[in-house]
């Protein structure tokens, strides 16, 4: 590899007062205000010698006794019968208006027990129970079961499932299958999570990637970011800054290659490109090269070539020629890394625990992915929770989407993976990024997502034979190995890559 190559060096440069006056009878110069009694109703019987509490009276006149007769509504004044009048009419309506209502409100609406059914990919049951049973207690009618699935042929599994309606409710995916899963995903609600919020509470790539025809399909729980892995004791040893920009890095992965002299074997690699079979995450770091270049990833085919060529050979130059550093002869290279045997690694915040698992006493460090200068991005690979569209349940599915968006979800999700190893996801939700600044292997990942862009080119997410992913994967494959074991001419190979993702993005309709 010529440490002098670097890729397109110019591009481095109201209330209940109803305002209604209480009806007045006037009597003797005095008012009287009128009230649902029967002593109000009665007062003019009461003037004339007649007991208010007796439905007659009797009239004495000397001797004779003459039997009043029975007070009827008849019998009282006019402007009383008129107030009667109006409150047996009031009461009537009243009546009328309660059964309505009766008859509209479904009876018990409020106590219909719902059983949700939630799939999941990475985590077990015991770290979500934590966060199902904080939803239950201000829900206690829905109940939900969580589903850890295989992640093989996952994305093929629950489309089958969805179409025939034995599916889940709700639903993990990644952030690059919006295109492939947008007949059985759910657009979620404004009172769920307004385009203001996922502006405002997530970062830029999560607005971008989430949202489509105006509407938002999903809400992560984390996302993850590509960055750089550095076996200390190898630059330490060399004298060996890690690199911050891709002229360092060229300038390290010649230094930090150690070859035999004579087989001119590589014994300990400098960096981990230029192949793609033997690559960890190939198809996300060239992706993070096209991104660097501008090259936007939605628009691939029609975006520039001769940005297209310059990234595709300065990414093999690391694997041509007597100054390669990387060769297909060697392990995949996180084995590398984790052995030892590989001095710079590119990859995710979940390699970690598999470097850890394979080599517990390793001494590394990470750092944010080398950069063009003057520009600053990297590429974010994270997985999505949806609803599905053929839920019967959806309104219950949309209350829980409401509290997984919550910033308290996102901190107990954190705490309750954090349980399991060394720690959780990193948070999806920007503000919670300061809180992740004293975990110095963790922090870089997080750091670099308010620059990340996502990339259909994404290894590891399942999607199966002929999706999106697999397709536009298996192109870039066959470009990388067309130009480095065939010899092939890189501008030949991008115009055959182009057809291949071409095709891909119409079978799926990528915008």
């Amino acid at each position: 590899m010529d440490k002098n190559v670097i890729f397109d060096p110019a591009a481095q440069n109201p209330g209940n007062n109803t305002g209604e006056t209480v009806p007045e009878v006037i009597q003797g110069g005095e008012t009287t205000s009128v009230s649902a009694s029967v002593d109000s109703i009665s007062t003019d019987a009461t003037s004339t010698g007649v007991s208010p509490t007796d439905n007659s009276a009797e009239i004495q006149s000397g001797d004779t006794t003459v039997q009043s007769a029975e007070v009827t509504p008849a019998s009282l004044p006019p402007k009383t019968r008129g107030i009667l009048k109006k409150i047996i009419i009031g009461v009537i309506v009243l009546i009328i208006l309660v059964f309505i209502i009766f008859l509209i409100v479904p009876k018990g609406s409020g106590n219909k027990k719902v059983k949700l059914v939630w799939w999941g990919l990475w985590e077990d049951t015991r770290v979500m129970q934590p966060l199902i049973s904080e939803f239950q207690k201000s829900n206690p009618n829905i109940t939900i079961e969580y589903v850890k699935q295989d992640p093989k042929q996952y994305r093929e599994k629950l489309l089958t499932r969805i179409n025939n309606e034995t599916g889940p409710d709700i639903f993990r995916f990644h952030n690059t299958w919006v295109p492939m899963m947008s007949d059985v995903l759910l657009p979620l609600p404004t009172d769920v999570i307004s385009p203001n919020e996922l502006k405002t509470d997530f970062y830029p790539v999560v607005q971008k990637d989430m949202t489509g025809n105006g509407a938002i399909y999903g809400i992560p729980l984390g996302a993850d970011t590509l960055a750089l892995f550095i076996n200390t004791e190898l630059l330490e040893s060399a004298g060996v800054s890690p690199p911050q920009t891709w002229d360092d890095f060229v300038k390290a992965a010649s230094t930090l290659t150690v070859k035999d002299p004579d087989t001119k074997k590589i014994l300990t690699a400098g960096a981990a490109l230029g192949t793609y079979g033997n690559i960890t995450h190939a198809p996300d770091v060239i992706s993070l090269l096209f991104i660097q270049q501008g090259i936007s990833i939605n628009k691939f085919p029609e975006a520039s070539k001769d940005k297209k060529v310059a990234v595709l050979n300065f990414y093999t130059s690391f694997s041509k020629g007597d100054q390669r550093v990387w060769d297909s002869t060697l392990d995949e290279s996180l084995l590398s890394f984790a052995r030892g045997n590989l001095a710079m690694y590119i990859g995710f915040s979940w390699d970690i625990f598999k470097i850890q698992a394979l080599s517990p006493d390793l001494a590394f460090k990470t750092y944010p992915v080398p950069q063009l200068v003057g520009r600053k991005s990297t590429l974010a690979s994270y997985w999505v929770e949806g609803v599905s569209s053929k839920s019967p349940n959806q309104k219950e599915a949309l209350l829980f989407m409401q509290f997984l968006k919550k910033k308290e979800t996102a901190q107990k999700f954190y705490s309750e993976v954090s349980k399991t190893r060394g720690f959780g996801e990193p948070y999806a939700r920007s503000e919670l990024a300061k809180s992740l600044k004293e975990n110095d292997l963790l922090f870089p990942f997080v750091s670099q997502l308010v620059d990340a862009s996502s990339s259909y080119f994404a290894s590891d997410t399942n999607d199966g034979e002929g999706g999106l992913n697999s397709s536009v994967n298996n192109y870039l494959g066959n470009a990388i190995n067309a130009i480095v074991n065939d010899n092939s001419s890189t501008e030949t190979v991008i115009e055959t890559l182009d057809q291949g993702v071409a095709q891909a993005y119409q079978k799926y309709g990528v915008q």
